[in-house]
């Protein structure tokens, strides 16, 4: 009997650094296909950070073809201008999903803490450490980079779960 593969794209969405990344998972067997950062410049216009954004993203998606697509979800902010274009981000990362029809779940930034490190109160340096653990890593990736793989790995995790108990798709 082969082997069922997943792939999976993962996304850290901010205007300035999103982080991506895509696995890939067969039977126990998980392995980074890509990951890396979206960097946009600070000087650069808000409108000029969303396209490239949303042509990162389509190209990702073309280049390696994901079963799924898995966003951290929205956080509370304290500064409503913040709330924005972080939402506006997220659209721009959304869209290039939902425009080539792919699946699209959302996890909260502890569930994706405890899905990866087993607490939901881990820092950042703890999440990219076992990412690289669970990836068989050599280097510690970039922060972003880290985090998007681990909203990937914590999709993975969540398809193990009953349909009802999955993220609900957005």
């Amino acid at each position: 009997m082969a082997k069922e593969t997943v792939r999976i794209l993962g996304i850290d969405t901010s205007l300035r650094s999103t982080g991506v990344a895509v696995i890939e998972v067969r039977g126990q067997d998980m392995r980074a296909l890509a990951y890396g950062r979206i960097h946009n410049k600070p000087k650069l216009p808000h409108s000029q950070c969303l396209e490239n954004i949303y042509k990162t993203i389509s190209d990702l998606i073309e280049d390696h073809q994901p079963d799924y697509a898995a966003i951290e979800g929205a956080f509370f902010a304290k500064n409503p201008k913040t709330a924005m274009v972080l939402g506006q981000a997220r659209g721009a990362a959304i869209a290039a999903c939902a425009v080539q029809q792919l699946s699209i779940s959302e996890h909260t930034p502890r569930k994706v803490k405890s899905s990866v490190v087993g607490t939901g109160t881990a820092d950042k340096t703890q999440v990219a450490k076992m990412v690289m653990r669970l990836l068989n890593l050599k280097e510690q990736p970039q922060e972003d980079a880290a985090d998007a793989l681990a909203i990937a790995i914590c999709h993975h995790h969540q398809l193990a779960l009953p349909a009802e108990m999955q993220a609900k798709t957005i």
